[in-house]
């Protein structure tokens, strides 16, 4: 049996902003009908599992306007400086976010975030040998970012955290998530950090 393909047949642009941009596509179905999909379209992200040597984890707390109240994330961010390596985006955000710098980094992670409406994918690296930025080399935070809140917690208490749904940030999720098992293997599930992207 052969899988069907789904093929798009028209798309009508709706809105381009500086961050993301929509557009609605009619899309071949299996029953032989179309169905228009919207679908919104970003520079992608990556996120920091920071993890210091006695095990516990570097999370923000952060104000997210969609939801109307800060959340509990991971140090993370688009993917907005162009040509930019996908390790030093990470290092970048773990620095602006968190005032940290790590001497290692490997894959944990890439998910697409929701993947029934937009193409966003983010990479999740696990940065580990941290250090704290220099005072006079500290990122100045604008916006949201001016009242980030950072707090240390053990790896295991951030997993309950997750489970008893006091983070419900997907990529902090996911991410807190695969660093336990990954932690719990041996590390032996991590990827070079500079395995392509999807």
């Amino acid at each position: 049996m052969t899988a069907f393909q789904h093929e798009t047949l028209s798309r009508t642009e709706r809105y381009d902003g500086p961050i993301f941009s929509v557009h609605t596509d009619e899309v071949t179905m299996p029953g032989g009908g179309t169905a228009k999909r919207d679908v919104v379209l970003n520079k992608n992200a990556v996120g920091v599992v920071a993890l210091d040597e006695v095990g516990r984890v570097a999370l923000i707390k952060q104000y997210r306007h969609a939801v109307g109240r800060k959340l509990w994330e991971l140090p993370a961010g688009l993917r907005d400086v162009a040509g930019e390596d996908l390790v030093v985006a990470a290092a970048r955000e773990l620095a602006e976010e968190a005032d940290l710098n790590a001497a290692r980094f490997d894959l944990l992670i890439d998910l697409h975030t929701s993947p029934g409406f937009s193409a966003e994918t983010i990479r999740i690296f696990l940065a580990r040998e941290l250090s704290a930025v220099p005072d006079d080399e500290r990122h100045d935070r604008q916006d949201e970012e001016a009242d980030i809140e950072l707090v240390w917690c053990d790896l295991d208490e951030a997993v309950a955290m997750v489970l008893r749904g006091e983070i419900t940030n997907a990529a902090a999720a996911g991410g807190l998530l695969a660093a336990a098992r990954a932690r719990d293997d041996g590390w032996a599930t991590l990827r070079p950090s500079d395995t392509p992207a999807i």
